[in-house]
């Protein structure tokens, strides 16, 4: 099993604005400028909070977006949104149980990126950074205050946006 963390932050590192909104990325560009399509046919599995899922709600046909994998959303509450399957309890204890040949695609925040980069969980990360400073806002990165190296494998520019392709080292 490999574990990633595909997405984009503004120059100044934030993922979302402070109202956890993502307008500024959706202005930015679309995924058709990016390597999303190649990221995304290796993936079988997604793994998401409830604020990233809510988002993805205020977009149209929601239940098209992640079609071909299993998508699993940590919440504590129901959900009634074909094609997402509600999940609770630590990230970490969820991931170590998934099927070892699965790739699995860690998606928005950082409350399951934090603990899953705290317990060497990820094995690669696919940055993009879109041309915008927010000043504040949701920041990607808030694990616990510890060295992690990673190994730089590919730097690619899609229209605005220039992507970081980093493996676990």
């Amino acid at each position: 099993m490999s574990v990633f963390f595909y997405g984009c932050v503004t120059l100044d590192g934030y993922l979302a604005d402070k109202n956890h909104r993502l307008d500024w990325l959706h202005e930015t560009g679309g995924t058709e400028d990016t390597g999303y399509e190649d990221f995304y046919r290796k993936m079988d599995i997604t793994l998401m909070g409830r604020r990233t899922f809510r988002e993805i709600q205020g977009m149209e046909n929601p239940e098209e977006i992640y079609p071909t994998t299993v998508n699993y959303v940590f919440t504590h509450g129901t959900l009634e949104q074909k094609g997402f399957l509600p999940v609770t309890g630590d990230a970490e204890d969820f991931v170590r149980n998934l099927p070892k040949e699965k790739n699995v695609w860690v998606i928005g925040g950082n409350t399951i990126l934090a603990p899953l980069l705290d317990a060497g969980l990820i094995d690669g990360m696919i940055v993009q950074i879109a041309p915008v400073l927010l000043g504040a806002g949701i920041p990607l990165f808030t694990q616990k205050e510890a060295a992690m190296r990673f190994h730089l494998d590919k730097v690619s520019q899609y229209g605005q946006f220039a992507e970081l392709a980093y493996s676990r080292k």
